[in-house]
């Protein structure tokens, strides 16, 4: 309890702390490599208008107040919405904020996947059209949307299982291989290929998390070390981002030494979704650089694989964080997914291209969206990415222009989109050929089905239309939401309310990143509701 209390009273000298720093002002005339003004673009949200941007960029203020429960979500659309929303293109039976927020709210009961969505996110976008969104749409979903899911779905559509040696690695390529640090994300998104461990089990799906543990960790690194023909690793989850920063640096000082080891590769939304962590006196951001820096001194490269799917996502921040990873050389390279609603337009795909490559962030993939439960809605026709490519090509250099590729289900790996075998639009079966993997797999024919033709109109339909199953999780119904969670809010507890970020394991020591002292970072607590967004951050 002592200890407890220590703990609650440094917290309340940060409060006290915070509410003496000076508000961001925007007196600068700076302009990013995209034009953009340094100046909030989070303030027009009512739990964050006065929420400067020293404590706005902290990941640690992101993450206590990311949403991810149904209470909290419902406090924030309350707050957010208008009475009368914008017409949608895609629902016109959403008009109203009790309409969404019951759509939502429909939406969470029988999605696969949780929802956790930081401020930034939040922060960009369009309240007075959600529905429409490009950035709601991947994250939170909707009844409304909700579309059937195809026959042809497996929970693990990729078999990743099927090719796991031993628990946390996949092991499909000859040379390669993927590590599963952890099932920890800084969001979730809803199309998720790994949604069978990611998220933590929902009414529909009881997840398989790949929880880190040393144990776990020295078993992967064993077997690496054993196959010496594996040259490349990924290391992922989940999301990198969560890692303590010792653990970061264990992870990637030990396969370095490994002599067969080439490069690795660390997979993180990060950069997309929370990218005010990326400073110079960050601990996770050090162990990063540090890992790149010594990588080019041994000749071995370390890189960074992120996520942007809609330019919407690039803020100056995200610009600034960019620049600050060029200047120290790490390669950050993009993959994105493709999707319906968000970036399945050449107009679109193109800016998000040129975006990245102004930022010196490489355009690397864009994924045919996998056969994930819960995101009918969200998949293309495999002609939609087959046409992207085909118009973008020769508009940006080549250098910029991304690979379009089908990560096959049924564990055929990934194939550039138009070295498919065969493709029947009338049917939305296409089959492949995985020539390059083990021989049992390259006598396989692969099939890849698209969305259901019904489906592209059957996103319209309204949420009123379908019954919830017996066995679904009861959530709040629209004559109550609004009083939810109405009573005193509960004390900030660090115990309970922590974010959900790895812990570091005995033994692992990290000296370069010790120096900026982790340990004595203290948590933030939650904006709670009927709480100035002021009086509930603190100061980093």
């Amino acid at each position: 309890m002592a200890s407890l209390r220590s703990v609650q009273a440094r917290i309340s000298t940060r409060i006290m702390l915070v509410q003496r720093v000076p508000y961001f002002r925007a007196q600068s005339t700076m302009t990013t490599p995209l034009g953009r003004k340094v100046e909030p673009y989070w303030n027009h949200i009512p739990d964050y208008k006065d929420v400067p941007a020293k404590i706005f960029m902290d990941h640690q203020w992101q993450a206590f107040n990311s949403i991810h429960k149904a209470p909290r979500l419902v406090q924030f659309l309350e707050k957010v919405l208008p009475e009368t929303l914008n017409t949608s293109a895609s629902s016109s039976q959403i008009a109203t904020k009790s309409e969404f927020i019951e759509d939502a709210l429909e939406g969470l009961r029988i999605a696969p996947m949780n929802i956790r969505i930081t401020p930034h996110l939040l922060s960009l976008i369009d309240w007075n059209n959600p529905v429409d969104d490009p950035i709601r749409r991947q994250f939170l979903p909707s009844k409304s949307g909700t579309i059937p899911d195809h026959s042809s779905l497996t929970l693990d559509s990729l078999h990743e299982e099927e090719d796991s040696p031993v628990p946390g690695l996949v092991h499909r390529y000859p040379g390669r291989a993927l590590f599963l640090a952890t099932s920890i994300c800084p969001v979730y998104c809803r199309f998720c290929t790994r949604a069978y461990a990611v998220g933590g089990n929902t009414p529909t799906v009881e997840k398989k998390p790949q929880k880190p543990s040393r144990q776990r960790w020295e078993d992967v690194l064993s077997y690496i070390e054993r196959e010496e023909s594996i040259e490349d690793i990924v290391l992922s989850g989940g999301d990198c981002y969560y890692l303590a920063p010792e653990n970061l640096h264990y992870l990637g000082s030990r396969l370095l030494e490994i002599p067969h080891i080439k490069r690795f590769r660390i997979a993180s939304k990060g950069l997309a979704v929370s990218p005010g962590r990326i400073q110079e006196d960050d601990p996770w951001t050090s162990a990063l650089i540090s890992l790149s820096r010594k990588g080019r001194e041994i000749g071995k490269q370390v890189c960074w694989h992120t996520h942007f799917n809609h330019p919407k996502e690039i803020t100056w921040i995200t610009e600034l964080a960019a620049q600050l990873l060029f200047k120290h050389g790490v390669i950050v390279r993009n993959q994105s997914v493709l999707l319906r609603g968000v970036n399945d337009t050449p107009e679109i795909m193109t800016k998000l291209i040129r975006n990245l490559a102004a930022i010196n962030i490489q355009p690397y993939y864009v994924y045919q969206c996998d056969l994930v439960r819960g995101i009918e809605d969200l998949r293309t026709p495999l002609s939609t990415i087959l046409d992207l490519e085909e118009k973008i090509r020769g508009t940006v250099s080549g250098f910029m222009m991304p690979s379009f590729v089908v990560d096959l289900p049924g564990g055929g790996g990934k194939r550039i989109a138009h070295t498919k075998k065969s493709y029947d639009k009338d049917t939305g079966v296409s089959t492949w050929e995985a020539p390059g993997l083990d021989d049992k797999k390259r006598r396989k024919t692969y099939y890849y089905h698209d969305p259901h033709p019904s489906s592209i109109k059957a996103e319209d339909k309204t949420f009123q239309h379908s019954k919830p199953e017996e066995s679904d999780r009861p959530l709040p119904r629209p004559e109550n939401y609004s009083n939810i969670d109405k009573k005193q809010p509960k004390p900030f507890d660090p115990a309970i309310d922590a974010p959900p970020m790895e812990k570091s394991f005995p033994g692992i020591s990290q000296p370069s990143v010790a120096d900026h002292g982790i340990n004595a970072r203290m948590p933030y607590p939650a904006i709670q509701q009927d709480e100035a967004p002021m009086a509930a951050a603190g100061a980093s």
